[in-house]
């Protein structure tokens, strides 16, 4: 069994919510303290759990792109741009390509893929605004392109 905070905290000698701050980088940690909390989790090899800690914030840490083609250097140079913006925000980019198939593009906008991510960011080429609007879900969705002018989401274009 891997260890968790409360191993590390009887290792340094202090509270899993002390821990825990260490962890979360919460500034209000002393020098000190911070520096024996490391070690233990140096020391024990300790690895936060990704699973719990989606489960508590509701959140994953994760939004997708989803475009048509990913040889277009326009989409090519969309999704690099996306994935340097997402880094610096500590997110992960999950990129998909349609092929502008409107079942693929159903099959996202439905749900069937977005029980993991935290937003959507979609250029839909065989959709329009209406059946968009008919299939969401709660995820959040930003619209790319000049295709839906009126759909049920923001849109940059």
């Amino acid at each position: 069994m891997p260890p968790g905070l409360k191993d590390v905290a009887a290792q340094a000698g202090v509270s899993i919510k002390t821990v825990s701050n260490v962890v979360n980088g919460y500034v209000h940690v002393a020098p000190e303290t911070r520096a024996r909390v490391q070690q233990a989790i140096d020391a024990l090899g300790y690895k936060p759990n990704m699973a719990a800690r989606q489960l508590r914030s509701g959140r994953s840490g994760v939004i997708a792109l989803a475009v048509p083609e990913l040889q277009s250097p326009y989409f090519a140079e969309l999704a690099g741009r996306i994935v340097h913006a997402a880094e610096r925000r500590s997110w992960t980019v999950l990129i998909d390509q349609t092929d502008g198939h409107a079942e693929r593009e159903r099959n996202l906008v439905a749900g069937l893929r977005r029980h993991a991510i935290d937003g959507l960011i979609f250029s839909p080429l065989a959709l329009a605004g209406e059946e968009l609007a008919r299939g969401g879900d709660e995820t959040p969705m930003v619209l790319l392109g000049e295709r839906v002018s009126h759909g049920p989401a923001d849109h940059v274009a």
